[in-house]
């Protein structure tokens, strides 16, 4: 897959990137990349106090980024109903990944091109909806070029899914739903 060779020159090089998700397209970044973390907040006008969300493509990816227990894991995913676990934060995360939260928010994603991403740049990548702050989030390709064509440095090709909106955000300690995912349906 040239494009994700492609994606992972931009992050490496310290870019911002559209790519698709489990459920909505989403602009990322490398977390460590400070310079990069506050553009992607500047292009989405997104206030640093929310914090933003990590994807990682397997657990041993958030190893530094995450402090869990010993022998605590998260759970494995659901790729039609994601879940992204607040956790405590490893050593690695800048105030400015967290935000004003005390906890960190990471999903394995089950989404193949952004999973291949992180595969790719050996690292979780930064996860925030595609959309300008309090506007509603890209869900195909034409607003996603419309919107953020001219500036991110790449848009990856691929299709969002499998599932069918925004993750639910759940607390891994207590279990407490934070945000329910979209739409917002019982599960079976």
């Amino acid at each position: 897959m040239m494009f994700v060779t492609r994606a992972a020159e931009v992050l490496l090089g310290g870019g911002v990137i559209a790519y698709p998700t489990e459920g909505v397209f989403g602009l990322g970044c490398l977390p460590d990349d400070i310079m990069a973390v506050e553009r992607l907040l500047d292009i989405k006008n997104r206030d640093a106090a929310k914090g933003l969300i990590l994807i990682a493509s397997n657990f041993e990816q958030l190893d530094g980024w995450v402090s869990l227990p010993d022998r605590s894991t998260l759970p494995l995913p659901d790729p039609a109903h994601p879940v992204t676990w607040i956790v405590p934060p490893g050593p690695r995360v800048h105030p400015m990944v967290r935000g004003e939260h005390p906890g960190l928010a990471v999903r394995l994603t089950t989404n193949p091109v952004a999973a291949a991403i992180c595969d790719a740049v050996a690292s979780p990548i930064v996860s925030t909806s595609a959309n300008l702050s309090g506007k509603p989030t890209a869900r195909n390709r034409f607003v996603l070029r419309r919107q953020f064509g001219a500036r991110v440095d790449y848009i990856v090709p691929g299709n969002c899914g499998p599932a069918s909106g925004a993750s639910e955000i759940r607390d891994l300690t207590s279990g407490k739903v934070l945000r329910a995912g979209w739409p917002s349906t019982i599960r079976s």
